[in-house]
């Protein structure tokens, strides 16, 4: 059986050359690696390139002890189509840059928004939309013809596995075309490593990512044009409403300024941010207090003047901030920490 090369993923003869050595003798020095080529094509002057070039590739890796050690061939060829993969998608998208492919697309379908909007009053301007795998797909839509601004909350907080490898493919296409993206992320996120290491990651990429201890309302909001909300804010598993209405559109833009005030930066580092770290506000001070005099959340949320739905969201979230594991716990935490 004739020998398959490495050429066709990039990897230059030499340098595969030494790969399948060490492959054949497992480890060796740097100092030893001129040895073992004796004799060989490879020229002496390109041994010390060529050995820190391996781990560049993902061919090989150093070990602390100073020696060179070869990656497990099905690891390594899958890094390299990676790599070639996503060369070859960066060529693709700097040629539909130079085209102006999405721009031509866009000014289709923005004419045709235009026309619509002539012809359509506000109810006709308002889609429903049943099941997470429609909803999904209009996602999917709404973020391919974005070119300005994304702004998105979970309130949440907590991704899965799944929801992250579904995001993460739209997150970075519109963060690769430059789109500034904005998204707040409930307070619960701190907790969950999986979906800070994913925030690490995007906020890397520019993505600029803030924490709230407040309530959240569900909201998806691509170029201040089109918003998508939830049908049951209780069940969002239902579906989604999708506004494209510029009168519907600018009050749910403006929510979400709201929130995006009231949040906090991530914390420095991997450091998870204390409760303390945000101060308390006025309104948070009330909902304690009330806590402590009033019997029913009923009661509480008619005294404060908001829904019952409302106020049992702020009691969770103080809860959260307090770990505290139920309300009289809560109230005493509350005393302790000098917040009534």
């Amino acid at each position: 059986m004739a020998q398959a090369n490495l050429d066709f993923l990039g990897v230059p003869p030499d340098d595969e050359e030494v790969y399948r050595l060490l492959l054949r003798k497992g480890h060796f020095r740097q100092s030893e690696l001129g040895r073992k080529l004796s004799g060989d094509a490879v020229a002496q002057d390109d041994v010390v390139e060529i050995y820190h070039r391996l781990t560049e590739w993902g061919l090989a890796r150093e070990a602390p002890s100073g020696q060179l050690a070869p990656i497990s061939p099905a690891k390594a060829v899958e890094g390299l189509v990676e790599r070639k993969v996503a060369e070859f998608r960066a060529e693709l998208e700097a040629e539909a840059s130079r085209r102006g492919v999405v721009d031509s697309l866009l000014a289709d379908h923005e004419k045709s928004l235009t026309e619509a909007a002539r012809t359509t009053d506000v109810s006709e301007s308002i889609q429903y939309i049943e099941g997470m795998s429609a909803v999904r797909a209009v996602i999917d839509e709404l973020t391919f013809f974005t070119r300005t601004e994304s702004v998105t909350t979970n309130p949440n907080g907590v991704l899965t596995e799944e929801s992250i490898a579904h995001a993460r493919l739209l997150d970075t296409r519109v963060l690769r075309r430059g789109v500034y993206m904005r998204s707040i992320m409930g307070a619960a996120a701190l907790d969950s490593p999986v979906t800070m290491n994913y925030v690490r990651e995007l906020t890397a990429l520019g993505a600029k990512i803030r924490i709230s201890y407040q309530p959240l309302e569900r909201l998806i909001i691509c170029d201040r044009a089109a918003a998508l909300t939830p049908i049951d804010p209780a069940q969002t598993a239902k579906g989604a409403i999708l506004t494209r209405d510029p009168g519907l559109v600018a009050p749910l833009v403006a929510l979400f300024e709201r929130m995006w005030g009231t949040a906090q930066d991530l914390p420095a580092g991997e450091e998870r941010e204390d409760a303390d770290a945000a101060p308390i506000t006025e309104f948070e001070q009330r909902i304690l207090r009330s806590l402590a005099t009033a019997e029913k959340d009923e009661t509480g949320a008619r005294d404060l003047g908001i829904a019952v739905r409302t106020y049992r969201k702020h009691v969770a979230t103080i809860m959260r901030r307090l770990h505290a594991t139920n309300r009289f716990q809560a109230a005493l935490l509350a005393r302790e920490r000098g917040w009534i």
